[in-house]
């Protein structure tokens, strides 16, 4: 499995409205700036975005774009299945029914169900304030005497 940069420009983008929510709404001109991200590029990923209720918009000249929701409430995991769709590594792991032929007697089913559920529940584990909260941390951390 392979995350696209779809996937990982959107976290990066929510990172940046989470890390500067208390300004309100952000432009896309200054998200794609500070991101270093074409803004063509940002606006095919904001309406996935919307669309799962995790990005607020706003018009006008004192629009833009903010978290719907604190960083704590969202989830690494909701945001890649918008943006990416399924986290599953193999097709047969996402059906439920599964419709593969073989299901009954395929011994690798469990293999891929498996490491589908340790995906799903670690980027389910991680919040966007964990990620700050990291970083954060990080730097607090690297000082020099």
């Amino acid at each position: 499995m392979r995350i696209s940069t779809k996937g990982r420009y959107a976290l990066r983008m929510l990172l940046d409205l989470a890390e500067h929510r208390e300004s309100g709404y952000i432009s896309l001109k200054e998200l794609a700036e500070r991101q270093e991200i074409s803004k063509k590029y940002l606006e095919q990923i904001i309406p996935m975005l919307t669309k799962g209720n995790i990005l607020r918009t706003s018009r006008g000249t004192q629009g833009g774009y903010m978290l719907a929701h604190a960083p704590d409430k969202t989830t690494v995991g909701e945001i890649l299945r918008l943006t990416e769709g399924s986290l599953s590594p193999v097709a047969c792991a996402d059906d439920d029914p599964i419709e593969c032929a073989r299901c009954a007697e395929c011994p690798t089913l469990p293999v891929w169900q498996g490491l589908a559920h340790v995906i799903s529940e670690y980027l389910d584990s991680i919040t966007l304030q964990d990620i700050l909260d990291q970083q954060h941390e990080k730097v607090s951390n690297d000082y020099v005497i």
